[in-house]
């Protein structure tokens, strides 16, 4: 029986790196990306590592929910037959962008960082939980701390500060997770959380140099904003992945759930604030109203 993983935004940076060392653990990994040229050189990078499973490559936009929900639909076809359960999902995505911008009239940052995971994961429970004992694993950031804590809406009022937004996105994010850890308790599906620490990425080159991603105090010191990003965000993707791997393999951690594993690939105490009872309910809200299973 072969064991299978799916990684989002899996064509380069952590999350190719991070298919990279599921695909040497013995996993039969799917990449999901939008664009198939890079798709296919992930794909062939694994392979030259001569897994024991082939990778393969799925295109889909997941800044779009409704991609989403086909992808999910697909995997969830393919990974019902016997012999083929679907054991990991790492969803790795992530984005963040300078100037605000909306996908489906929604704010992209919480769409791209929350919204598509969260619904993808919500999706493929029933697949996870019949090829269980299985593992979620969501990225999350240390931007987190620099987030608005006020979920009433997908997108706070104010200006934009896509740094901000970014770290309110994964924040949710991380809120869902410790929430569905709780409520998957028992199940078989454990669900964990990984922080990468920072890595020189396609998201990271150019977007941490526009002091407009920072609110106006930050701004004025933003040599010294500028100068902290850069050395978070200097070294290689492969040790930045090495948290979600170890999320979705330790055997350490087998029969864990709820666990938050830190830059240095071990388990770290959860951000507090994503443990609040009024966050948690609040990200619940919006995430069954901007994201429903059924399209509206």
């Amino acid at each position: 029986m072969r064991k299978a993983a799916v990684v989002t935004g899996g064509t380069a940076g952590i999350g190719l790196e991070t298919a990279l060392g599921l695909a040497a653990a013995g996993y039969a990994v799917t990449v999901v990306g939008r664009d198939a040229g890079r798709g296919a050189r992930a794909v062939e990078r694994i392979a030259a590592t001569r897994p024991e499973h082939p990778a393969r490559f799925l295109a889909a936009d997941l800044g779009s929910l409704d991609e989403v929900r086909a992808l999910a639909a697909r995997l969830g076809a393919e990974h019902a037959v016997p012999g083929e359960p679907l054991t990991v999902l790492v969803n790795n995505i992530g984005a963040m962008f300078p100037e605000r911008r909306t996908l489906d009239g929604v704010e992209a940052s919480f769409v791209v960082n929350h919204l598509s995971p969260y619904l993808l994961t919500e999706l493929l429970l029933p697949t996870l939980t019949a090829g269980a004992p299985s593992r979620i694993v969501n990225v999350t950031s240390g931007a987190v701390a620099l987030a608005k804590r006020v979920f009433d809406e997908a997108e706070p009022p104010g200006g934009y500060y896509g740094f901000h937004w970014y770290g309110r996105a994964k924040l949710a994010n991380l809120a869902h997770t410790l929430d569905l850890a709780a409520r998957l308790d028992g199940t078989g599906v454990a669900v964990l959380a990984a922080d990468p620490g920072g890595a020189a990425t396609d998201m990271t080159d150019g977007t941490l140099t526009d002091p407009r991603i920072v609110s106006p105090p930050l701004r004025l010191l933003w040599p010294l904003v500028r100068r902290r990003f850069e050395r978070s965000t200097s070294g290689p993707a492969s040790v930045a992945a090495r948290p979600s791997i170890t999320a979705a393999t330790d055997e350490a951690l087998a029969g864990r759930t709820g666990v938050v594993i830190g830059a240095q690939a071990r388990p770290v105490a959860p951000f507090r604030a994503a443990t609040d009872p009024r966050v948690v309910a609040a990200v619940r809200r919006l995430s069954e109203r901007y994201a429903p299973k059924v399209a509206g």
